[in-house]
């Protein structure tokens, strides 16, 4: 490892990526490059992951970043085919924080468990001196117990799969930016942060059988179908015409001259799931809350050494949809 670490390394993009996989390497890791685990055990396996917590400004429109630290790590294990069992809480609070404000992202951390049905059962608090970070920074690791004959990676998307996004993209980020007010622009949008294991219970309980399921954070829709491209070794094809887009985001972003593809959800799943089995998926899941708005993107093309995704414009020209490069906006989570 040689240079030095830049903010580009915690964005989510292919330089997050890079370094994550160097970093695997180095540790003899399994699955190089992957930031989470399946663990066998007597009677059946165990998902575990873990994850840190920044959020700029810590309360937004929908979401505060107590909510975003249990949503996250609970959609981590979801994506692993995991039923969320308990997590651990650590907070690092910068000196002369307000009691109040930690009382309330408690309290906040508190409500987005009972909802997501999980214990938190472990954890720890630092405190450290003024301007050793920005107010609270919180990290939560999550253990879950996988549905039985479930087998959910990114390694596993298939040629013929459809792609699957369980509603609008880009809602957390464009939250997060529109609450910095460094833009001067009015923008009416809630972070999509939520829960996804009704999703995942679903699925399972309808036997509707899927092969990956990624949530679309840090790096956006974009980055997250490169991931499953490049480590199932596929090529990806969507459609921007079926991506779902709200109003006020699409304004945001044309103003900003951003694309709502890189900016990060906080409540939404891709599923790469066999096309026979689309349909019957998208008319369950319209019937949650969470997942009301879902539709079928694209499909899953070929086999590829290298893996890529391409997006079908709106005017029906085909380009490659590459992962986020850089850092090209301020950190949203």
């Amino acid at each position: 490892m040689e240079g030095k670490i830049v903010l580009e390394h915690g964005a989510g993009g292919r330089l997050m990526h890079e370094l994550i996989k160097e970093i695997s390497a180095r540790l003899n890791a399994p699955k190089r490059g992957v930031d989470k685990a399946v663990l066998k055990i007597p009677g059946g396996k165990i998902a575990f992951t873990t994850d840190s917590f920044v959020m700029k400004p810590p309360v937004i429109k929908g979401c505060d970043v107590g909510m975003l630290s249990v949503n996250g790590t609970v959609n981590d294990l979801v994506t692993m085919g995991a039923k969320p069992e308990h997590l651990s809480l650590s907070l690092i609070i910068e000196e002369g924080l307000e009691k109040s404000f930690v009382t309330s992202i408690i309290e906040s951390i508190r409500k987005a468990a009972d909802k997501a049905g999980v214990k938190i059962v472990t954890g720890d608090i630092k405190v450290v001196e003024k301007g050793g970070c920005d107010k609270v920074f919180i990290n939560t690791s999550g253990i879950g117990r996988v549905y039985e004959g479930v087998e959910s990676s990114t390694l596993n998307a298939k040629p013929g799969d459809a792609v699957i996004v369980t509603g609008s993209i880009g809602d957390h980020g464009a939250a997060v930016l529109a609450a910095r007010g460094e833009f001067q622009l009015e923008v009416d949008v809630s972070s999509d942060c939520a829960p996804l294991t009704s999703v995942l219970e679903t699925l399972v309980k309808r036997k509707i059988p899927f092969h990956t399921l990624i949530d679309p954070t840090r790096g956006g829709l974009a980055s997250s179908l490169n991931e499953v491209a490049e480590s199932s070794h596929v090529v990806i094809e969507v459609e921007e015409e079926t991506i779902p887009v709200k109003e006020e985001v699409q304004g945001f972003c044309e103003v900003l001259g951003i694309e709502p593809f890189y900016l990060g959800c906080e409540g939404r799943l891709v599923i790469f799931i066999q096309q026979d089995y689309a349909d019957k998926a998208i008319r369950v899941l319209r019937n949650l809350e969470v997942s009301k708005d879902s539709c079928i993107i694209g499909r899953v093309l070929r086999r590829s050494k290298k893996g890529e995704v391409m997006i079908k414009t709106r005017a029906g020209g085909l380009r490659n949809l590459p992962m986020l490069q850089g850092i090209p906006l301020p950190r949203i989570c």
